[in-house]
């Protein structure tokens, strides 16, 4: 799956709107292929954007959570740990083919 779709349930504060259509427009891309309709597949695209958010947000609220909230500045943190990590493997890859 595409990595810049991200998680988004039970953070404190909760995902706002844009953020749930900014990862089902993403999502409707990825499917598609296409990172922008043309004119004639705009109304059918953006109808998929639409549908995906709606199931998201419904989504999210029928999920029960039982553990404390999810920290954004943590999470972000997290996550530059983990390309850190993975540029240093990358790297290491591309010396050992040298």
């Amino acid at each position: 799956m595409c990595r810049n779709i991200k998680t988004l349930h039970h953070f404190e504060p909760p995902a706002t709107r844009e953020e749930v259509h900014a990862s089902a427009l993403q999502y409707v891309r990825k499917l598609s292929g296409m990172a922008h309709p043309s004119k004639v597949n705009e109304k059918a695209f953006d109808k998929a954007v639409e549908k995906v958010m709606k199931a998201t947000l419904e989504l999210f609220d029928a999920l029960e959570s039982h553990g404390p909230p999810r920290n954004r500045d943590e999470e972000k943190k997290k996550a530059q740990e983990r390309g850190k990590k993975r540029d240093e493997q990358m790297r290491k890859r591309l010396l050992a083919q040298a």
